[in-house]
């Protein structure tokens, strides 16, 4: 009991002392998932409103497989990206292995699916008499899509929070991608793994309570986006 008290004593000095690695890690986190997060929203957003404002064959399987896809295991995705971008795959020439734009290509691949689908749920909410419209005035594609966003703007941007959420706490896709290089690739999730297999529990802890303070806030923001969402 006491080790983890004193683990917990010692964690707090590290994030109070802004001890440089548990910087370093949080901050490359950070950047990390807010980079995957916002490309993902751009071709998620676009996705989702065309999906939804669309009438194609097999829209009800297209619209399954992405609900599907939400809980796809992140080790699938890290395994999927690992085949694409190592020296043997099609995108090997890149050099993104064990990189941090690697790392963001696999989590944007595993949110996009989950943020396209939220935002078709978002876009359910705007009669389609709204769109008709718009476009019956001459609006282009574009314009009617900026519109329709506009209308529903808070609950899309609730759609991108959580797919910041899920970025940044998966560890089996930036394990695999990333391969936790000290000062290059390792993210708070990775870390944690790492030192508390290597018994540092003090170094496990500051990390693990910044990860819980970023969920903390990314609640507190999910829920303030949702209330005005009903007003």
């Amino acid at each position: 009991m006491n080790d983890i008290i004193d683990g917990f004593t010692q964690a707090i000095q590290l994030i109070v002392t802004l001890n440089p690695e548990v910087m370093e890690i949080a901050m490359r986190t950070l950047m990390i998932s807010l980079t995957a997060t916002l490309l993902a929203s751009l071709v998620a957003i676009p996705l989702g409103w065309w999906i939804h404002f669309h009438e194609f064959s097999g829209k009800r399987v297209v619209i399954n497989i992405i609900q599907t896809l939400y809980a796809v295991p992140t080790v699938l995705v890290g395994l999927f990206v690992y085949l694409l971008i190592s020296s043997s795959g099609p995108l090997g020439m890149l050099g993104l292995l064990f990189t941090p734009a690697g790392m963001i290509l696999a989590q944007m691949l595993l949110v996009i699916p989950m943020m396209i689908g939220l935002t078709i749920t978002a876009f359910s909410g705007v009669d389609r008499t709204v769109v008709d419209t718009i476009t019956s005035l001459g609006a282009t594609g574009y314009q009617s899509m900026v519109a329709v966003i506009k209308e529903v703007r808070f609950a899309v941007f609730a759609a991108v929070i959580l797919g910041f959420g899920r970025a940044i706490s998966e560890v089996g896709a930036a394990m695999m991608i990333g391969g936790n290089i000290r000062g290059y690739t390792r993210v708070l999730t990775t870390s944690i793994a790492l030192e508390t297999s290597m018994g540092n529990l003090p170094l496990s802890i500051a990390l693990g309570l910044i990860l819980l303070s970023i969920a903390l806030v990314i609640t507190v923001i999910l829920n303030i986006v949702q209330q005005r969402s009903r007003t």
